[in-house]
């Protein structure tokens, strides 16, 4: 079993119910006033629809081609109920986002042979990026990996110390250059005290700025040179942390990051904060990178793998 291969228990299923709480009520509200009174899927209710996915922050693009599903599966079928609504958006949606997406991602780390794994963090500050490597190195902790905590994020006030902080909540080692150092020089050295102390997991935090694209992209560029420099082929994974409670303001982000370095996945974090839970499938939709984490809860245990099926699902059940 991979490190990560988790089944989606009733208690796992019972928190991301609580985490999605103020979107589906919003969802299920909006929709319900929209068919009141109506028995059938009509152009009247697919404008209503359209709206309210885009209050949801789902998107414009890809919430056209949710309506456009619709139509076509409307046109389809002849016939179909408003009773059938939430139902067929959670098909329609469950297929678009698999047929964007090659593989459901459950599994992350690869065999042990290629340890140490080296994973970069980026994102901007107040997006909840320490605290989720806090919650992912407890996970790797708990699973009996041993990890170490790169504080390459080394010119924000007390960024260090937070790190320090949740490392010791964790258990796992920790290394730092002090404030004010150079993040390249922090990651080098990270991978190599990974390598030294037999570490299986090497996760790097970076600097929250988000400057123009040429400054980010020289910076990200150094940093993963000197990562790779001291182990070929490091950083394994570029993970982008997101706040799903700045709903378009998230995506808008990614776009600025995945044009300045090669980002391989995506955290949305504060789900259970927000009513703007769609932005999940729109961003899963629009750049084709694997969501591998949500924050559905401030407790250490409140990440969870992002498998869209399930998500949707949860998303539309009553």
């Amino acid at each position: 079993m991979s490190f990560f291969k988790k089944l989606f228990t009733r208690e796992k299923k019972e928190e991301l119910d609580q985490g999605l709480e103020k979107t589906k009520t919003g969802i299920f509200s909006k929709i319900s006033r929209a068919i009141a009174g109506k028995d059938k899927i009509d152009v009247e209710v697919l404008d209503e629809l359209e709206n309210i996915l885009i209050s949801s922050d789902v998107g414009l693009d890809t919430t056209v081609k949710i309506i456009e599903r619709i139509e076509a599966r409307v046109a389809k079928d002849k016939y179909v109920g408003t009773s059938e609504l939430n139902s067929i958006l959670r098909n329609e949606i469950v297929m678009m986002l698999a047929e964007n997406e090659k593989e459901e991602l459950e599994d992350w780390l690869p065999p042990s042979a290629k340890m140490p794994y080296i994973l970069l963090v980026v994102g901007v500050n107040g997006v909840g990026k320490t605290t989720t490597i806090g919650k992912l190195a407890h996970q790797l902790t708990k699973q009996g990996k041993k990890v170490v905590l790169g504080a390459g994020d080394t010119f924000r006030a007390a960024a260090v110390d937070q790190l320090k902080i949740w490392s010791e909540r964790v258990g796992c080692d920790f290394f730092d250059k002090g404030m004010n150092t150079d993040p390249a020089a922090v990651a080098y050295e990270t991978v190599q005290y990974a390598i030294n102390n037999n570490c299986d997991v090497a996760i790097i935090d970076t600097a929250g700025r988000l400057h123009n694209k040429i400054g980010l992209m020289k910076e990200l560029t150094k940093i993963r040179n000197s990562a790779d420099k001291k182990l070929e082929g490091a950083p394994h994974d570029v993970m982008l942390v997101l706040d799903a409670t700045t709903g378009q303001n998230a995506i808008e982000q990614a776009k600025a990051f995945t044009a300045a370095t090669e980002v391989t996945t995506l955290a949305l974090t504060k789900l259970d904060g927000t009513a703007k839970g769609g932005v999940c499938i729109g961003i899963s939709d629009q750049f084709k990178i694997p969501i591998r984490y949500i924050g559905v809860g401030e407790g250490i245990d409140q990440l969870q793998i992002f498998n869209k099926k399930v998500f949707v699902e949860r998303l539309f059940e009553k």
